[in-house]
């Protein structure tokens, strides 16, 4: 059993690397073949590499899995589990003898409350699993119970516009579409770049009208990866296929860049082997723990960390879950619920250029190519430190095949020298006091690999009680080719919809934004939102030599519409979420506060298409009502969907949220016009936000943390002086 599930995670692996990665291998054949010759040789030097890789296993670490079982209402589904699930969609009267696929496995959670009520010990609730499927051209979301009786209990068609999350199998067809098109193999030789160094990319379309209505659709543009790894700098402009992605045909094909040359291919490899030289310009660093990590992970999923416990899993469309995340109380020891569940809900990433080759550029990294299932392995030592823990993902293939990402969460404790607290008295006072507390912090971190584009997520901890929710911009720039190579050639007029970072390559200006979903349940789940706004006030003549003061001025949100929160500079608030039967010892409502960063705001046009589908960027916080079913903020089915099942339609109901469960929702927002420095490969960009205490606790719960002291400390000698 063991034996077949590494080879179903090394198939599968291999796929998601080729694939979501989007680099396509190596074609080596002549272009005199015909499409089908091409196709064929295409498709064995693919098992040709499946099988090397078979020899060689990239990741020599594993995991037994195939023996989890789960112990928590909330742990994934197991190998075991996901198993179950294929065969009683197999044998189900729908799918029976018919061609399938399934976009999404993933656990169906049990309802709130009953998962508020169990504690370690009880049997854990009814295990049932949510299951998205694609046949006979319609989509169907289906319940699978895992238990009782066994059998598909929820069955349901004819959802709003769209389609689910395309499957790492639609994106290995779609790339191998083109290559059966004698029409596709001749432009691309007469563009000058041979078949055997054809790499090629699964754009999604957007939604822009009704010729791609009743048609799920894709557009594959092409490179070159002559000479170079980084074959995203080597773009064949201007040629772009559209192809069905459930019949695999060519739909059309459009070549607008005959006159663009491929860029060159010099100084564009990024792989470190490539490099003729480097600069040591660091000596290496590390952070030694001798007692080892002072978290512990019980039963796979619960994390336990200095004050704080929550359960932790990998998820095939968010990336990672924080559920149940708790905070223990240093004056009564009891844990206190902080937040129900938080989760990266969507990716909206549109490009600034509206010709023939990019106006569809519009992606939706989450609900239209899955961010989990896009997440890599991390590298040990580089994108995780010592003493990282690392977590598995367990996912279903289109045909329910359960395989293993591995190594794709990791769990560590940081520290960079930061200062949690400090304070020295002056010698004028005659006291000598010099108190410093070190802030070292847990991090749960994974890093998604979207095509060029890399996002690494932070969720870290804090002991003085925040969450601080970060978001790493990394990777390579999506390039477009251009004839020019001096900005002198260029008219004063032309608009390159970018910058010109390199002869013939435009980097386009693009935004991202990241919605997070955060069901905070602070002391309970009836919570309520408070707008608490800094209004300047003026002094009556003769009250004070101050002409002007600053008051803080509550509102508490009554319904949706009046948590809809544009950020603005000069009218600044805080955004508080309080629990308003919970109050402190001297009266003040417990709460815990939004703290915006990345507040790039969105300037699209309200009514452009891609703005219609990502009008959950048109605020940077909104507040919901607690509602299962409503978790994606583009939608349950984002792929080509119309806009009309997004967060902003939710919240235009305008539904009662005081004193409710209630969900906020904030959004992490980037423009990036590019610049020399990020080509060939682009520096790490970063912002945050915070989930911070507001009245939270009775007082500064750091306060009897000790600090550092030398002799519980290594001693580490550098090589000159050992």
């Amino acid at each position: 059993m063991e034996g077949k599930i590494l080879l179903r995670y090394v198939f599968f692996l291999f796929f998601t690397v080729l694939l979501i990665l989007f680099s396509i291998s190596t074609l080596p054949f002549p272009p005199s073949n015909t499409a089908e010759e091409v196709l064929d040789t295409y498709k064995n030097r693919i098992q040709s590499r499946k099988t090397d890789l078979l020899k060689k296993p990239t990741n020599p670490t594993r995991r037994r899995h195939s023996a989890d079982v789960p112990r928590h209402p909330l742990d994934p589904l197991t190998i075991t589990e996901l198993n179950k699930v294929q065969k009683i969609i197999q044998r189900h009267d729908y799918f029976l003898n018919k061609d399938y696929a399934l976009h999404s496995v993933a656990l169906e959670e049990p309802e709130k409350k009953v998962v508020l009520a169990w504690k370690k010990g009880d049997p854990l609730p009814p295990r049932k699993a949510a299951v998205v499927a694609r046949a006979s051209g319609a989509s169907h979301v289906l319940t699978v119970d895992l238990q009782g009786s066994g059998e598909v209990t929820r069955h349901e068609t004819g959802h709003l516009s769209g389609y689910p999350t395309m499957t790492v199998e639609d994106m290995t067809s779609a790339t191998w579409a083109p290559l059966a098109s004698a029409d596709f193999n001749r432009t691309v030789v007469e563009r000058g770049v041979d078949l055997a160094d054809l790499a090629c990319l699964p754009i999604s379309t957007g939604w822009f009208g009704k010729s791609e209505e009743k048609r799920r659709l894709i557009k594959v543009q092409c490179y070159s990866l002559k000479d170079t790894a980084n074959f995203y700098m080597r773009p064949i402009e201007g040629l772009t296929v559209l192809v069905d992605l459930d019949t695999k045909e060519v739909v059309q094909i459009t070549d607008k860049g005959k006159n663009i040359p491929i860029p060159s291919a010099a100084n564009t490899d990024y792989r470190f082997a490539a490099q003729n030289s480097y600069q040591r310009l660091l000596n290496p660093i590390s952070i030694e723990q001798p007692k080892g990590p002072s978290f512990t992970i019980e039963d796979n999923h619960l994390v336990k960390w200095a004050n704080w416990e929550f359960h932790l899993k990998p998820d095939p469309r968010a990336g990672v879950i924080i559920s149940r995340a708790m905070v223990r109380d240093p004056g009564t020891g009891e844990m206190r619920n902080v937040m129900y569940k938080g989760l990266t809900s969507e990716l909206f990433v549109p490009y600034m250029d509206p010709t023939d080759a990019w106006y569809f550029k519009t992606y939706m990294d989450a609900g239209e190519y899955g961010f989990g299932l896009q997440a890599m392995p991390l590298e040990p030592l580089n994108d995780c430190p010592r003493n990282a823990y690392y977590m598995d993902g367990v996912f279903a293939a289109a045909d329910g095949t359960p395989y293993v990402r591995s190594n794709m969460v990791c769990a560590f404790e940081s520290y960079g020298g930061d200062i949690g607290w400090r304070h020295s008295e002056s010698p004028i006072t005659g006291m000598e006091i010099r108190e410093v507390r070190p802030k070292v912090t847990l991090v749960v971190r994974m890093a998604a690999s979207v095509a060029n584009y890399d996002y690494i997520v932070d969720w870290e901890f804090q002991t003085d009680g925040l969450i601080r929710i970060k978001v790493g911009l990394s990777g390579i720039l999506m390039v477009k080719g251009t004839p020019y190579a001096n900005m002198n050639q260029i008219n004063n007029q032309e608009n390159l919809y970018g910058t010109l970072l390199s002869e013939n390559v435009i980097g386009v200006i693009h935004d991202h934004y990241i919605t997070f979903y955060l069901d905070m349940d602070v002391d309970g789940s009836d919570n309520s939102f408070v707008k608490v706004n800094l209004q300047r006030e003026y002094t009556s003549p003769g009250e004070s030599p101050r002409m002007s003061y600053l008051k803080a001025v509550r509102n508490v949100a009554k319904t949706e519409k009046d948590a809809q929160i544009k950020l603005k500079l000069y009218d600044p608030s805080e955004f508080h979420v309080i629990n308003p039967t919970k109050k402190t010892r001297v009266g003040n409502p417990v709460g815990y506060k939004v703290v915006p960063g990345g507040t790039a705001a969105n300037l699209l046009d309200p009514n452009d298409p891609p703005q219609k589908r990502g009008a959950f960027t048109n605020n940077q916080i909104w507040v919901t009502p607690y509602n299962e079913s409503e978790q994606w903020a583009g939608g349950l089915f984002a792929y080509q969907n119309h806009g009309e099942d997004t967060l902003q339609v939710w919240s235009n109901r305008d539904r009662a949220i005081e004193n409710k469960d209630i969900v906020v929702w904030y959004t992490l927002g980037f423009h990036h016009i590019p610049c020399q420095e990020d080509f060939p490969i682009m520096p790490t960009v970063s912002s945050s936000f915070d989930l911070k205490p507001v009245n939270f606790f009775e007082s500064n719960p750091i306060l009897n943390i000790p600090p550092n002291f030398e002799n519980e400390l290594p001693n580490c000698k550098s090589d000159a002086s050992a």
